[in-house]
């Protein structure tokens, strides 16, 4: 048997009000009033797609071995990188060992369930054991269109394998057609689409029924035969679309358009995630990803299904936000208004290529050492212990500092040094498990900082240096928050 083994996801804080969207835009395309409806998830300054693609593979990690993934699957529209592998990034920021398999999926919104049938077909092979999948999208809408409403930030991570399983795979079917419903071409950040009634009644309305009959003839189903039913429609008429297919209402899962928006490449796997949150032992999924034709694919879930639940998930990071209501803020964490930084944020520092590849996971996966003497980890990596009481030389191992939690010591807002997001928040954080380090302080303002705040480190973009061509990436501190916080 192969199936899903653990889960995890990963939605930005910050949420934005499409009312809020169609106050500022709707003066110049008053169509768009009947998408300002619920919010959607925004990305902070300092996320992209490979960021939240690490933060869901780490909710997926939670209580998973590292050293026994043997390959990661990124799956985006919307990767940084052109040429650079950037699952490999993903993999030298996850802590994961080198002989491990990793490749980008990508041009299609149904690149999540691509990847997801690659990622299993490996482990049927007996070539891999475990392999973990990650679909994230952090897509840009024109301002005063309707995709500007629609499109939301997020991602998710399922681990595939043969052992533990939570969800046993029963098979697949998948459809390849080249409907041009949306379309970006290299030198593009925004997509273009066709007429969107074209593109619902052409494309959805004709390749997901084809993609599910094909799936019940392969395998001889019914609309019966599933506890629940997952297609990437993000349409408000989704159970319309699923009616007509001969499944009722208590059957579909959430499209998470009122809360999330269309999350591209992720939807399904982010869908599917939501769904095995609350799925019971015996029930059966239909999971369905849309895109230049589908893959549509059916699981079962099994008793292992109850030991999952330790995981923020869908359910969890939708409690955890913070409303967005400048518009304008919006447009500069996107990069779409130009804002004059001043001389202080014309420097950046070059990030130069040699030291990326010398330090390796030092800078990627925040990794030091720890004292075999006494225990006391550091970063970065030394010869001789920094405990006054040791002074070991020569006697380290590696420490990770990224999966562990901490506490503010001291901390600082700057409105001097140059932020997107100002003031500029960093300070010094004490490791609960030793140590210390000094790091920015994201996602959270500085009103709500105090001294022994705890927090946990996630992986965000540092800087962008378009000249050279790079993205640099490091690790912050972010505050532990409640739900609704």
């Amino acid at each position: 048997m192969i199936g899903i083994t653990s889960y995890g996801a990963y939605i930005p804080r910050y949420r934005m009000n499409r009312k809020t969207i169609f106050a500022a835009m709707g003066w110049f395309n008053a169509a768009t009033a009947g998408a300002a409806r619920g919010e959607k998830a925004v990305a902070n300054h300092d996320e992209d797609s490979m960021t939240m693609a690490v933060a869901a593979a780490s909710d997926c990690l939670n209580g998973c071995t590292r050293n026994e993934v043997d390959g990661l699957y990124l799956c985006s529209t919307t990767l940084p990188y052109l040429e650079r592998q950037n699952a490999a990034i993903c993999a030298e920021a996850l802590a994961f060992r080198q002989d491990i398999r990793t490749a980008d999926f990508t041009a299609s919104l149904k690149s999540g369930t691509t990847g997801l049938i690659a990622a299993l077909d490996a482990v049927r092979s007996d070539d891999t054991k475990n392999f973990l999948v990650c679909a994230t999208d952090a897509r840009q809408g024109k301002p005063g269109s309707s995709m500007e409403h629609n499109l939301g930030d997020g991602a998710a991570a399922l681990m595939v394998g043969k052992n533990n399983l939570i969800a046993e795979f029963k098979g697949s079917f998948s459809l390849t057609r080249d409907f041009p419903d949306y379309r970006r071409i290299q030198e593009e950040r925004f997509s273009h689409s066709w007429e969107e009634r074209w593109i619902r009644d052409e494309g959805y309305m004709k390749i997901i029924p084809a993609l599910v009959e094909g799936l019940f003839k392969k395998y001889n189903l019914a609309s019966g035969d599933f506890a629940k039913v997952i297609i990437s429609y993000p349409g408000r008429d989704l159970q319309n679309v699923c009616k007509r297919l001969g499944f009722n209402e208590e059957q579909v899962q959430d499209n998470l358009l009122t809360n999330v928006g269309d999350t591209g490449s992720a939807l399904a796997l982010m869908m599917f995630v939501a769904a095995l949150e609350e799925a019971k032992p015996g029930d059966t999924i239909l999971l369905c990803g849309y895109g230049n034709g589908g893959d549509a694919l059916f699981f079962e879930v099994t008793d292992a299904i109850e030991k999952a639940r330790n995981r923020l998930g869908i359910s969890g990071h939708l409690k955890i936000k913070k409303e967005l209501k400048n518009y304008n803020k919006y447009l500069v964490f996107r990069d779409m208004l130009p804002l004059e930084a001043g001389i202080r944020g014309e420097e950046i520092t070059m990030a130069r290529m040699s030291v990326i590849n010398r330090e390796g996971q030092t800078l990627a996966a925040l990794n030091g050492s720890r004292c075999t003497a006494c225990n006391t980890p550091q970063y970065p990596k030394q010869r001789v212990c920094i405990n006054p009481e040791c002074g070991a030389i020569d006697q380290m191992e590696d420490y990770s500092f990224f999966d562990k939690s901490g506490r503010i010591n001291s901390f600082t807002g700057d409105n001097l040094a140059f932020s997107w997001d100002p003031p500029a928040m960093y300070g010094f954080i004490d490791f609960e498990e030793g140590g210390r380090l000094y790091l920015d302080i994201t996602d959270t303002e500085l009103e709500s900082l105090r001294v022994g705040m705890p927090v946990r480190m996630t992986f965000r973009r540092k800087f962008v240096d378009r000249q050279r061509g790079i993205y640099a990436y490091f690790w912050k501190a972010i505050p532990v928050y409640e739900a609704n916080s």
